[in-house]
């Protein structure tokens, strides 16, 4: 029998479920930066996806996952040394992928309040 899971966990799970898609994406522009054919909308399209990743994670209420994201957010921004900046990022995004996988888990897990409620006789 799957879990039953409450209106606020169906919510989390809808917004988490459009991350992987965009995980990709962030993947592939982390690995396009390391190139050294930077292209300065491409700095601006993963800071700007990021961002709205950011605001996302934190409506559900999963601040580590948008802490994360705010901080590939200015590692994606910031100016300085490129390798360092590589490095920042993969790492970065590693945590993303740990952090998310805890979130997802939370939000199927079923609650302890859950259970359904059974009808009680009345006399």
């Amino acid at each position: 029998m799957p879990p039953k899971l409450s209106s606020k966990q169906l919510t989390k799970l809808a917004v988490l479920e459009q991350f992987p898609a965009k995980f990709d994406h962030i993947h592939r522009a982390i690995e396009e930066l390391g190139t050294l054919r930077v292209d300065e909308s491409l700095v601006r399209r993963l800071a700007r996806m990021l961002d709205e990743m950011k605001a996302a994670a934190a409506s559900i209420g999963e601040g580590a996952l948008a802490e994360t994201l705010g901080i590939m957010g200015i590692l994606a921004r910031r100016g300085g040394g490129h390798q360092m900046k590589m490095r920042g990022l993969r790492e970065s995004f590693g945590s993303l992928k740990t952090n998310f996988d805890g979130a997802m888990k939370a939000a199927t897990r079923e609650e302890p309040g859950a259970e359904e409620e059974k009808p009680t006789a009345s006399p």
